[in-house]
């Protein structure tokens, strides 16, 4: 019974986590924590946009709220927003730039090529960006792209220091999945001195902004 109880409580929070990410969207939410208490269930969200969030004299918020209360049944929901200062650190944030940048028409390898820089210049000390499907002309076969900097351990204890997302665009030859790894800045890995110079390949050192078309997103 114990056990029944402790996986429903597991699959609410990941259905709760998923209507919050579709809900607010436009919000572009980075990270989302939920933590249950006796007396409350504490929701914090990082986002870009806290205003879009919390809304004109909190009406937002408050609505988000009673929608936990009545569809999720969440005791007494406290919902905390957060603003994100470091966009390019998110690889949740990241991710959803690549996908609309590449439903924009853009160019996938000049995409990942920017924002792999964008990374690295906001102080990560390695980043990868992997994206996968049908890239290119309709009917052409799936394919992986990857390109990568500074360090990103691929096995063992050390990819638990890692913040990772994957995140899916929809294009007209199909889904293309973007999966994005970062290493935080002062991450502190057993195996690598991460003091030492990170130096960028030629190819991302020289990639140019992207131009928007649409607005800025």
């Amino acid at each position: 019974m114990i056990e029944k109880k402790f996986i429903d409580s597991e699959i609410e929070k990941y259905k709760i986590m998923k209507f919050l990410e579709k809900s607010l969207g436009q919000a572009w939410i980075a990270n989302i924590d939920i933590q249950r208490t006796p007396l409350a269930t504490r929701i914090t969200l990082e986002t870009l946009s806290p205003g879009k969030i919390i809304g004109r004299k909190g009406k937002s918020i408050n609505r988000l709220t009673e929608t936990l209360k009545k569809e999720f049944n969440v005791e007494n929901p406290q919902i905390n927003v957060a603003e994100v200062t470091q966009p390019y650190l998110e690889p949740r944030i990241v991710a959803k730039k690549a996908c609309k940048y590449i439903e924009m028409g853009k160019k996938v390898r000049a995409v990942m090529h920017y924002l792999l820089k964008e990374i690295m210049d906001a102080g990560a000390l390695g980043a990868e960006i992997v994206a996968s499907g049908k890239i290119g002309a309709k009917g052409a076969r799936a394919k992986t792209l990857r390109v990568c900097a500074g360090y990103i351990p691929k096995a063992g204890e050390p990819l638990h220091l890692l913040k990772r997302a994957h995140i899916s665009a929809n294009t007209k030859s199909g889904i293309i999945g973007v999966l994005v790894r970062i290493a935080p800045p002062g991450t502190k890995f057993p195996d690598k001195d991460t003091a030492e110079k990170i130096d960028l390949p030629k190819v991302v050192e020289n990639a140019k902004e992207i131009e928007r078309r649409g607005g800025e997103i």
